[in-house]
């Protein structure tokens, strides 16, 4: 019996795949057939050379890099998953973002994805095929003044240019579409969890409260799991979303109040 889902014979892209929900991706791809390439900029999880690159996405140079390897292994892609993301701005408003912490937000979360996709959308519009993935965030129309600022800009900027691109391209055949996570249990959240549970004099659990109150609440009582965003994403990437294109799709357990 053919199964639901498959991504056999599909050459793969996925960026920060060492960790979080980049690895349970990777998984997931490798699970279901697909030939995949990821990338970041150490491998803590001793993965071959067959299937790593390391490469600083952050910079042009190592954006090109990671292209010629991934050209070396596989030849091309077929699907690029953009994961990369996340911050490193300083807590305290707009006025504690610099110069340098704009272009350090906006060359994590928006240009390694434009750079790799001048990379290698060019190659699947002449072949008529291609998918594109862009993991956004909720922050992107919910961000936090505190802390996340800088980041959401960053995401709502990419998710404006994922539509863009959509729609240059899709009529050549290459589906490009938006994940846009909320809050996902991943190693360095829990960490964070624990951190801020004993600052209030409590323990992880009182830190994953604390989390969910600052983003107004999570209705479903929980974050996201790795493997749930790498589902989603697996399903937008395969022939099984054929129609799918220039749409987001939030995973946040019901985070966002509005429709």
């Amino acid at each position: 019996m053919i199964p639901f889902l498959t991504l056999e014979g599909k050459r793969a892209l996925i960026t920060s795949g060492t960790r979080g929900a980049g690895a349970a991706t990777v998984a997931l791809f490798r699970e279901l057939g697909a030939q995949i390439v990821t990338s970041a900029r150490s491998n803590p999880g001793g993965l071959s050379e067959a299937i790593f690159v390391a490469a600083d996405l952050t910079t042009p140079e190592g954006c090109s890099a990671l292209a010629d390897g991934v050209r070396a292994r596989m030849g091309g892609v077929d699907i690029i998953v953009h994961m990369l993301g996340g911050s490193s701005a300083p807590a305290g408003g707009f006025m504690a973002l610099s110069d340098a912490e704009w272009n350090r937000e906006l060359g994590m979360n928006l240009m390694p994805a434009v750079r790799l996709d001048r990379h290698f959308v060019p190659e699947m519009v002449v072949r008529g095929s291609g998918v594109v993935i862009h993991v956004t965030s909720i922050q992107g129309v919910l961000p936090l003044p505190e802390a996340t600022t800088a980041y959401a800009a960053a995401k709502a900027a990419l998710s404006s240019y994922s539509k863009s691109l959509s729609k240059e391209v899709s009529p050549k055949g290459v589906r490009v579409a938006r994940v846009s996570p909320g809050w996902i249990a991943t190693e360095s959240s829990v960490h964070l969890a624990e951190r801020l549970g004993k600052e209030h004099g409590g323990d992880a659990e009182a830190g994953k409260r604390i989390i969910m109150q600052s983003l107004g609440g999570i209705p479903l009582g929980r974050p996201s799991t790795p493997e749930e965003v790498a589902n989603l994403i697996a399903f937008l990437s395969s022939d099984r979303a054929g129609s799918i294109t220039g749409s987001e799709f939030v995973i946040d357990g019901g985070t966002i109040p509005t429709v």
